[in-house]
């Protein structure tokens, strides 16, 4: 039988936003055999709220980890922990439960037991006398590593869609001045199409390395991240606008020419099916870059510059070649 029972978590670290409300945003996987978890976690969590949901096994364990979005799996016990650590085996070979972390509790483990835990994939193993503050801190920074893992791009290792989203809020709370700007590849459905997987994520590989080589070489306090795919975006300081967008084009026009065979790169073009099936010649590769500027705080949320941003980088890929577009405008 699945046991689930709400409470309230405090100091959530995920993005804070206009249209927050109270609601479920932790849900805790949770295990204890012969220490009442349960008595000791939520005296620390009051002021967001979160789900526990208990299990005996690694069977029920997996059918709520299909069921729900679990945020942590808390195993806690006080006598032999060996069906804990085999407990922490089986999840971490499960490829679907590997990604969710996992933090154990014993009051008094012998060192065999840590080391075994840590060797079978424990991502947190807490012990010796129960102390709220600690637990909380050491839990919280835990689930704040694992969203921001989760956030990182495979292919170019830099930030994806919830750190983004963190760092335009936080710059749009402190009412600072900035430009956020989205560079997006042209016909590179078209590239990949052609070429195949492999040399399109080299071509993603590439640009991600020119965005940001060019944004931290010219501006130290710059952020790049990637969205997905070929959009990419970074933020810089409303008055390197036009220094880094230029010199980002410059170098991706001079290198992106090598991605190509020599005999498409000297036709100029390679011939493939569109979107709507027709066959088509397409150019070589360009970039395309929106760019939206807040001051004197324009923006109260992210989600408005975001929609000014989408309607930009539309406006700015009917341009040919390699281009950048700047909204200065107020909102809409």
């Amino acid at each position: 039988m699945l046991n689930t029972k709400s409470t309230i978590l405090e100091n959530w670290p995920g993005p804070k936003t206009a249209d927050d409300q109270p609601r479920t945003v932790y849900r805790f996987a949770i295990r204890q055999t012969g220490f009442n978890l349960d008595f000791h976690l939520e005296p620390i969590y009051r002021h967001v709220e979160t789900t526990f949901h208990h299990f005996q096994d690694f069977d029920e364990l997996v059918t709520i980890c299909q069921r729900f979005d679990i945020d942590a799996i808390i195993i806690g016990g006080r006598d032999d922990f060996s069906h804990a650590i085999e407990l922490v085996r089986d999840i971490k070979q499960n490829i679907f439960l590997a990604i969710i972390p996992v933090v154990l509790y014993h009051p008094e483990p012998d060192n065999n037991t840590i080391l075994a835990a840590y060797e079978n994939g424990a991502e947190e193993f807490v012990y010796g006398g129960w102390n709220n503050r600690l637990i909380q801190v050491r839990i919280r920074r835990l689930l704040e590593r694992s969203r921001r893992d989760l956030s990182i791009n495979p292919s170019s290792h830099l930030p994806g869609p919830s750190i983004i989203e963190s760092e335009i809020a936080r710059q749009i709370d402190k009412q600072m001045e900035f430009a956020v700007c989205y560079a997006d590849l042209d016909n590179f459905k078209a590239f990949n199409d052609y070429y195949g997987y492999y040399r399109g994520d080299k071509v993603i590989r590439l640009t991600a390395k020119v965005v940001k080589d060019t944004v931290f070489d010219l501006c130290r306090e710059g952020f790049v991240g990637h969205i997905a795919g070929d959009d990419f975006i970074y933020i810089i300081p409303a008055d390197m606008i036009e220094q880094i967008c230029r010199s980002i084009i410059k170098t991706f026009d001079s290198l992106i020419p090598y991605r190509y065979e020599p005999e498409d790169r000297e036709r100029g073009y390679i011939t493939t099916k569109s979107r709507r099936g027709d066959t088509e010649q397409f150019p070589l590769l360009t970039i395309s870059i929106a760019v939206v500027v807040n001051n004197n705080g324009k923006f109260g949320h992210v989600g408005e510059l975001s929609r000014m941003l989408a309607d930009l980088k539309s406006a700015t890929k009917l341009k040919s070649g390699s281009n950048f577009m700047v909204e200065r405008r107020r909102k809409y």
